[in-house]
């Protein structure tokens, strides 16, 4: 009997060393491979999918007709690009042109516009949309200023509601004091309330022409190596 107890023993703690060790096995060519190097074993080095800064200097971008783009990013103040468009004339299609901080002549729509008043986290971190505040509701609106829309826009601001109106008229939008100063950037209320930090207004607080985008696109110029040269021939 005690000799069947000893095997017993002795073939579970075989059974028990096998399984350790074939486990143990199992787990080193996993991670490993057949290999002692253990290369498959090493810490991943993290690394970001693209590039964390810009370079220094872009590859200029020929075209096919001979001229060349010196840069495929414009880089702008947010409020300059808004200037821009206000000194253009403040069209809903039409494009306007502007000079980036590179020198570069670029050109863009009111469509880049239009997310400058409804994106949040764009002005400041953590900060709320312009829409948020300035809506399509005049009654709560402050400055009774909807930003929502090109017409509320242009509409301006401290515009009477149309609900509070006796027999307003059909399809016709309430006007207000002119935000874009005329079509002048330095003089309008919008150019005011976006330079100036104001403590007492709620989301107004930390705004500053400091936030710089990506917007628009650079103007095609003549590559001067590619200036066609008149030929002038000699009279008979």
């Amino acid at each position: 009997m005690n000799n069947d107890v000893r095997k017993v023993i002795f073939s579970t703690l075989i059974i028990f060393v096998f399984g350790v060790i074939l486990w143990i096995s199992f787990l080193f060519v996993n991670a490993c491979g057949f290999t002692l190097t253990c290369r498959r074993g090493a810490l991943l080095v993290e690394r970001t999918p693209i590039p964390t800064l810009w370079p220094a200097t872009l590859p200029v971008v020929k075209t096919g007709n001979g001229s060349v783009v010196v840069s495929v990013h414009c880089q702008v103040a947010a409020a300059d690009l808004i200037g821009a468009w206000v000194e253009a004339g403040s069209s809903e299609t039409d494009l306007f042109q502007f000079t980036d901080l590179h020198g570069q002549h670029c050109e863009s729509t009111y469509n880049e516009i239009q997310p400058l008043f409804t994106e949040p986290n764009l002005w400041y971190s953590d900060s709320l949309s312009c829409v948020s505040c300035h809506s399509v509701d005049l009654a709560i609106s402050p400055a009774q200023l909807d930003l929502s829309t090109y017409a509320s826009v242009k509409s301006g601001s401290r515009r009477p509601d149309p609900k509070s109106t006796p027999n307003p008229k059909p399809k016709t939008k309430s006007k207000g004091t002119d935000i874009l100063g005329g079509g002048k950037w330095k003089d309008s209320l919008l150019y005011e309330f976006l330079s100036t930090t104001k403590a007492d207004i709620p989301g107004h607080d930390n705004i500053a022409t400091s936030l710089v985008i990506f917007a628009g696109k650079p103007l095609q110029v003549p590559h001067p190596t590619l200036t066609p040269v008149s030929t002038v021939t000699s009279a008979p």
